[in-house]
């Protein structure tokens, strides 16, 4: 077992005496502190196996198993869970710890599935050693999320491939189905250095 940490993780005893300072420093009318563990792999594995397939080989062996999947993934609690040439699909939990002070999910969480749907659409298309990378992105916001919409459906697709640009859409769905955002996006395409 390595204990090799990242190049910039604070000792583990530093951050467990900074949360029970905070924990300790707060008010009780805030109610019992609430936490949720993080837990991803060296991003650079999911890179380079990237690097050797094309797009949808590579997003295929992340929903496999085959790859790790992006430590953004695992941040925000989203699965990729369908993938073929141009389209894909993605699963998202939401609950309280990507809530906005409103008390309502943070519009940046959806904004992040729709980016991910869309760039992710875009990478099915794309052969080995090409990457992508958004150049613009306009979300429209339909209705709230929050814990009670339930998981989230996220579907990106390919609006029309390019070796330059390419052009996606994405939508985001509630656990009802109902629509609760959609995204246009531009993706530049360039070769990935060696």
């Amino acid at each position: 077992m390595s204990t090799d940490a990242a190049p910039d993780a604070l000792p583990a005893d530093a951050v467990a005496d900074a949360v029970a300072d905070a924990v300790a420093d707060a008010p009780a009318s805030w109610g019992d502190p609430r936490s949720r563990t993080v837990t991803w792999w060296d991003p650079m594995v999911t890179a380079a196996g990237g690097r050797e397939r094309t797009g949808l080989e590579a997003l295929q062996a992340v929903r496999d198993g085959l790859l790790p999947p992006p430590p953004i993934a695992q941040l925000v609690q989203m699965d990729l869970t369908a993938v073929e040439e141009g389209r894909v699909e993605f699963s998202c939990t939401v609950d309280e710890s990507v809530y906005n002070p409103i008390g309502a999910v943070h519009g940046g969480l959806v904004c992040t599935l729709l980016d991910s749907v869309a760039g992710c659409a875009v990478h099915t298309t794309l052969p080995a050693g090409v990457g992508y990378t958004s150049i613009e992105l306009k979300v429209t916001y339909l209705r709230a999320v929050t814990r009670a919409s339930g998981p989230l459906t996220a579907v990106g697709t390919v609006v029309k491939p390019g070796r330059r640009v390419s052009f996606a859409e994405g939508q985001v769905f509630d656990a009802a189905g109902k629509l609760v955002a959609t995204a246009s996006s531009s993706l530049l395409v360039f070769p990935l250095p060696a």
